[in-house]
């Protein structure tokens, strides 16, 4: 924090509060440290989803990763930042018929996404009647995303390879789904999509899954060779600094093992993983500034952002480290070894009029009104998730380059927008 406090400051000067900040470096060493993990001919694509910043998704193509979008707005923002078509994978629970009418015209027009991904029967059914009508002498990859039930060791709500998620089909579904898909005009089935969970504190859960992967895999392509597709989505964890966590590596090692015990003819001859928190979150930084200081059971500092930027804690309790830029209007720490610098716990709450706009207990040092903090690791689920309840203008996102300019990649959102 010492070396990038300056910068962090810099920016709530140029931009005001709240500002979020991206730091170049760290995201490219995420990237890095991604591909060293899975090298090629692993197929590797950004979850759109967790950070919907333009630049940030283009930054991320031109690293190598494609896009993983869940609607027409996401698969937008993607085309926007210049991936293209066929680094596109179309996933998501959420798709409605209009998004499926995209899918298949873009194959007509021999622009289809890389693949795209069916969670239930009803929606394999509507692909198939869809793309009868429309898709001419176009063709469509299609993936089946299998729920692998099993138990994450994460956060419950996050929990979405969990038997009771809505997330994927049974393996007896995914069978049925294929035969409908096989049916319909212009579709392939190329392979299976699952994912185990976010923020995964073990690689237990993340193993069992692929395996039950392979093996829903290899059965079916004993009748179909062209079956050939594991995309393994993502989940590699972002905790707080003191917290241990399994690192990427760790994940990966746990493939070989298991692509082994299939038979050489029944493995998938192309290999996916798509993470999202993994590649932005610890890139990111919320800079606030402190609106009230005051005793109430203890100190309580009340900044200048909150649920509205970062809904994560108040969504499912996440912690995010929160550091003093500023002490009683000076840079902190100066230079000076924060060890050597007196604290003390303060709870730190949003300006939102809700109670749950709480962002945990920190120990900081004395502050007052108009001094600057740092909100770390919110580079992931905080500028996709912001909202403008209460009336506020979504926050400015910037990107603070390894030269150490400030570059503005989304402008902060105008009043004049709202209502």
């Amino acid at each position: 924090m010492l070396e990038i406090g300056s910068a962090l400051r810099a920016a709530a000067r140029r931009f005001g509060s709240p500002v979020a900040v991206t730091d170049v470096a760290e995201l490219v060493s995420a990237a890095d440290a991604l591909t060293a993990a899975f090298p090629d001919p692993w197929l590797r694509t950004f979850s759109v989803k967790a950070n919907d910043v333009t630049a940030i998704v283009g930054l991320l193509g031109r690293l190598g990763l494609g896009a993983n979008v869940v609607s027409r707005g996401e698969w937008a923002i993607a085309a926007r930042a210049g991936i293209p078509n066929d680094r596109v994978t179309l996933e998501g629970v959420g798709k409605t018929d209009e998004d499926l009418r995209v899918a298949v015209r873009a194959a007509r027009a021999d622009a289809p996404p890389r693949w795209l991904a069916v969670e239930s029967a009803d929606e394999a059914r509507a692909l198939a009647r869809i793309a009868h009508a429309a898709i001419g002498d176009g063709s469509l990859d299609v993936l089946f995303r299998l729920n692998p039930g099993v138990v994450p060791d994460t956060h419950v709500n996050l929990a979405v390879g969990a038997a009771s998620s809505k997330f994927g089909m049974t393996g007896d579904e995914v069978t049925a789904a294929v035969a409908m898909v096989a049916a319909g005009r212009g579709l392939r089935p190329r392979g299976i999509h699952l994912h185990v969970g976010s923020q995964l504190r073990s690689v237990d859960a993340w193993r069992d899954g692929i395996r039950r992967g392979l093996a829903l895999l290899a059965l079916i392509r004993g009748s179909w060779p062209e079956f050939d597709t594991l995309d393994v989505g993502g989940g590699f964890p972002i905790l707080p600094l003191d917290e241990p966590a399994p690192d990427v590596g760790l994940f990966a090692r746990e493939v070989a093992p298991l692509l082994e015990n299939v038979p050489a003819d029944r493995r998938p001859s192309r290999l996916a993983i798509e993470p999202g928190r993994a590649l932005v979150g610890r890139a990111g930084y919320l800079v606030a500034r402190v609106l009230h200081v005051r005793e109430r059971e203890g100190r309580q500092v009340v900044i200048d952002a909150g649920m509205t930027e970062l809904i994560r804690p108040a969504l499912y309790g996440a912690r995010h480290e929160i550091l003093a830029l500023t002490s009683l209007g000076r840079p902190y720490p100066n230079g000076t070894a924060v060890a050597t610098v007196r604290t003390s716990p303060a709870r730190v709450d949003g300006p939102i009029c809700e109670s749950t706009d709480h962002l945990g207990d920190h120990e900081l040092p004395e502050l007052q009104r108009g001094d600057l903090v740092a909100i770390r690791d919110a580079g992931a689920y905080a500028a996709s998730l912001a909202s403008t309840y209460n009336g506020r203008a979504r926050p400015p996102q910037v990107l603070l380059e390894p030269d150490g300019r400030l570059v503005l990649a989304r402008r902060r959102g105008s009043t004049a927008t709202l209502g």
